[in-house]
């Protein structure tokens, strides 16, 4: 299974420890396309321009499988992929750490045709990205 993982980059920071956490649980179920992330939550790519990560993740959306979604913290960016692969008829998990005085978006909690999941321990994470992935095999 090719499985696309997003979680905010540039705009406010999800909890360092658990997207590395979330990325390494997904590799046993297959092989994470954004599996990088992790390595660039503290700072931009490198020596690659915007461009070309855009026609990059728009290609990884269309090779992969399905798309998790880690959507506790708002990203333009992650709005984008999660429309893009519903265009593409992708299965899409999002994953959403609940916080005081927080909501999540209505765009993501109103839309019946995601698997919105709220979780408070990664390991509880861990559980739904496996019902999730299971019911896209079977």
């Amino acid at each position: 299974m090719k499985i696309y993982f997003s979680c905010s980059i540039r705009g406010e920071r999800p909890d360092p420890e658990t997207i590395p956490r979330l990325i390494g649980h997904l590799k046993g179920h297959g092989a994470v396309l954004t599996e990088h992330i992790a390595d660039v939550l503290d700072g931009d790519e490198v020596d690659v321009t915007d461009k070309e990560i855009f026609l990059r993740d728009v290609a990884w959306l269309g090779e992969a499988d399905v798309l998790v979604a880690e959507v506790t913290a708002p990203s333009l960016g992650v709005g984008y992929e999660i429309g893009v692969a519903e265009a593409l008829g992708k299965p899409v998990l999002c994953l959403y750490r609940g916080r005081p005085g927080r909501r999540l978006s209505a765009m993501i909690s109103g839309n019946r045709g995601l698997f919105v999941r709220e979780y408070g321990a990664p390991e509880e994470a861990f559980g739904f990205i496996d019902e999730f992935l299971e019911s896209c095999v079977g």
